[in-house]
């Protein structure tokens, strides 16, 4: 009897491999032909009365009209918006959605629209087809992709591309922590300070991407 688990425990993680190949493969064949893009970032819990859900609509407009095809996470909130801001702009707007015990809702305004089982997979996507990172107010999810990217960048995983924080007064203690206490604690250098630039504005989003591929 316990031979028997045993061998459907193998199978059973045997088959997720494949899972995990096939979602690999799906966004692979799928976000390969969008051409430069754009990863937007932030909480799924804002509203569309909230600033920063009006500013991630008036950053994907104006980042559709430069040509990127806007890649979000799919779900409500910031997601939504900036879906809605490239669909505005009839640019490309891709939503990467996740299944999750609190089910996401995939938002109306992605027009590719990509399921995944795996955070790790869903992360790949993000990172692979996207010329830059745009990250609003968020929470721990939001977090997890900013310092990912920071990681990634800091340690040449990945070639360097612009990490925008969109609101100075949601990240500017963020900032004010890593120079006061990680950088002092001599835990990262001051060039890693210089990863990501903090804006106000989506304006100053498209400057900004636009002067570093310039």
């Amino acid at each position: 009897m316990r031979q028997i688990k045993r061998d459907d425990f193998t199978r059973e993680e045997t088959w997720r491999v494949f899972r995990i190949m096939a979602e690999f493969i799906e966004g692979f064949e799928t976000l390969s032909k969008l051409g430069k893009g754009v990863s937007v970032f932030g909480s799924s819990r804002a509203k569309p009365k909230d600033v920063y859900y009006k500013r991630a609509v008036e950053t994907a407009y104006l980042l559709a009209k430069e040509g990127f095809a806007i890649i979000t996470g799919g779900g409500p909130g910031i997601m939504e918006a900036a879906n809605k801001g490239a669909r505005k702009a009839n640019g490309k707007s891709i939503g990467l959605n996740i299944h999750i015990p609190a089910e996401q809702k995939a938002n109306k305004y992605a027009d590719i629209l990509l399921d995944f089982r795996y955070f790790f997979c869903r992360k790949v996507m993000f990172v692979k087809y996207a010329k830059a990172f745009v990250i609003f107010p968020g929470g721990y999810g939001t977090f997890d992709e900013l310092f990912e990217s920071l990681n990634l960048i800091q340690t040449e995983r990945i070639e360097k591309f612009p990490v925008v924080l969109i609101g100075k007064k949601y990240w500017q203690g963020l900032f004010d922590w890593l120079k006061g206490n990680v950088l002092k604690s001599g835990c990262i250098d001051t060039r890693d300070l210089k990863i990501f630039k903090i804006v106000e504005t989506a304006q100053e989003v498209v400057a900004v991407i636009k002067d570093f591929y310039r």
